[in-house]
């Protein structure tokens, strides 16, 4: 496949040095160095699922409820939590 590939100068540079140095033509080099860096890119195994292990942490104390939620802030912030 042909293609149009704007490659930064440091690349370019970097690329054409590693050509002159190992005798390979550019655009096989180029090739090479994209299967290199795509094969990294793969995970080799799939990433653990992440688990939430709940904890009870006990009753909340007489007279706070989850349902307002800005008198139980104040109640364990203070007055100025916001």
């Amino acid at each position: 496949m042909r293609t149009t590939l704007t490659i930064d100068d440091d690349v370019a540079a970097r690329l054409a040095a590693e050509a002159r140095r190992s005798g390979r033509p550019f655009k096989v080099l180029v090739n090479e160095v994209l299967r290199a860096g795509l094969a990294k890119q793969r995970p080799t195994q799939r990433p653990q699922r992440f688990q939430v292990e709940p904890h009870d942490l006990g009753g909340l104390r007489p007279g706070l409820s989850l349902d307002k939620i800005g008198t139980l802030l104040e109640e364990i912030e203070g007055t100025q939590h916001r």
